[in-house]
């Protein structure tokens, strides 16, 4: 039983001032008047929901791949040598903890390959709970297009000898069959899926996945009610390129075949058409936006205001690409509210929906469970506590809102507590649980070491930047 005091209360229903918050177990018993004079003063939101992410234990601008386009920039992720998956696991998900999130999604997209999967992704989850946060897990699934969309001899014969065999022996290997994917997860799961881990399947993308996989993955979700975790029309040369392979109707495809439901989430759609957002909020599906990432990766900025306005269910997510190349998620949640808030005085976005997007909606998408993201009665007790006299530092009125305060400059420097299922996990800028800092250090250390052996690899990427721009702007570029 705990009981905290409380200036200010971001319940999800609106603001509550001089509340007390009694946790029991892990949720919340009751929300009730109180003093509100702790000192630092708090202000209780509920723990925010990173619904898009990799699970990156280094920052990609360390790597060379910043600035780069999304096209380009996947492939300087094999320069990231493989260290440990448990201390990787750590350091990523301590670092989503310190910028406020509490649920994180992780889209596995490069394994460390020292074992078999669902062994090293029982290493992925003991990380998880050692942090504390609830984690969704999404196997990454691929089975076309190892390098830019299409086959790849076209940009290998671009390339010089040395090149070409570097970037053979890195991308182009035999993928597995559709049902040997499927079995992949369910040994997954069975190695790793408990409450706080939910585990579901993750095609990478439309153009990195044959029809047959996808149709597969439709039909085992379907059966088994897995949740399902993919890539979206991220670029104008995704769009290009899926719009000369499906005739123009991508997402008319993914429903035909059964992709389309609540039970699917999909990272990015900056580039989906009104008429594709009206038909995902019909089936229900999830969209995850990644404001800072697509900025970073020049795709564009996502229509997150049509979203919301045709009824999709919209998140969002950091994507391993913050604006500051951290995991900061309130200063992500302001962002992506000044990006669609639009001009003039009618707002196209309320602060409201914003702090719907980051807290409650991308829950279902990540953990499989649609309760919390709310401060009330019987919710779960997943809460962001910022120190108020921090924020409010000026302290020139008493009549403001905190919300306004909130998305004008908190940050993760402001946070004083997470609490996720009633543990805190987070204080005064420690994660609890682990020694974040140890555990980077030997990351970093491993991932020194690697370097020189990546030095042939690095080489070949310039020659393959050079032949993947062409091709996308002679053959998938679109306005």
């Amino acid at each position: 039983m705990r009981q905290i005091d409380c200036a200010h209360v971001l319940t999800g229903k609106g603001v509550a001032n001089n509340q007390t918050i009694e946790i029991d177990g892990e949720r919340i018993l009751s929300l009730r008047p109180g003093s509100g004079t702790s000192k630092p003063r708090l202000l209780a939101m509920p723990a925010l929901v990173n619904a898009h992410d990799h699970g990156r234990a280094v920052r990609t601008s360390s790597i060379g791949a910043g600035g780069k386009p999304l096209e380009t920039w996947l492939q300087y992720m094999a320069l990231f040598p493989a260290v440990d998956p448990y201390l990787a696991a750590t350091v990523s998900l301590g670092n989503s903890a310190l910028g406020g999130a509490g649920i994180v999604m992780m889209h596995y997209t490069r394994a460390q390959g020292f074992t078999d999967l669902p062994t090293e992704v029982a290493e992925v989850a003991r990380a998880a709970c050692d942090v504390g946060v609830r984690v969704g897990f999404a196997v990454s699934m691929k089975d076309r297009n190892p390098i830019g969309y299409g086959p790849p001899e076209p940009l290998l014969d671009a390339l010089p000898k040395p090149a070409r065999d570097e970037i053979v022996s890195r991308f182009v290997r035999p993928p597995l069959a559709p049902k040997d994917y499927i079995k992949l997860v369910d040994d997954v799961a069975a190695a790793a899926e408990s409450p706080t881990f939910n585990v579901q399947y993750g095609p990478n993308g439309v153009q990195w996945c044959s029809d047959a996989l996808l149709k597969a993955i439709a039909e085992a979700s379907q059966l088994s009610g897995r949740r399902i975790h993919m890539h979206l029309l991220e670029t104008r040369y995704q769009r290009g390129y899926l719009d000369q392979l499906y005739d123009g109707d991508v997402v008319k495809f993914l429903d035909s075949i059964g992709l389309l439901s609540e039970r699917l989430t999909l990272a990015h759609c900056v580039w989906a058409r009104p008429d594709e957002l009206e038909l995902l909020a019909a089936r229900g599906v999830t969209i995850s936006t990644n404001s800072s990432s697509n900025l970073r990766l020049r795709s564009g900025i996502a229509p997150a205001a049509k979203m919301l306005g045709c009824g999709c269910r919209v998140a969002m997510g950091i994507d391993g690409g913050a604006l500051d190349d951290d995991d900061d998620m309130l200063r992500e949640l302001r962002l992506t509210h000044l990006l669609h808030l639009g001009s003039g005085f009618t707002p196209k976005v309320s602060e409201s929906d914003m702090l719907t997007v980051a807290a409650k909606t991308g829950r279902l998408s990540v953990t499989n469970f649609a309760e919390g993201g709310i401060i009330e009665p019987g919710a779960p007790a997943d809460l962001l506590l910022l120190d108020y006299d921090a924020l409010d530092d000026d302290h020139l009125r008493d009549d403001l809102d905190p919300v306004d305060i909130v998305f004008a400059r908190a940050n993760a420097r402001h946070i004083s507590e997470l609490i996720v299922a009633g543990r805190t996990i987070v204080r005064d800028r420690r994660v609890l649980g682990i020694d974040l800092d140890a555990a980077r250090r030997e990351v970093i250390l491993r991932m020194r070491e690697g370097q020189p052996a990546m030095a042939p690899f690095a080489a070949a990427l310039s020659h393959l930047d050079r032949a993947i721009s062409a091709q996308m702007e002679r053959h998938f570029s679109c306005t």
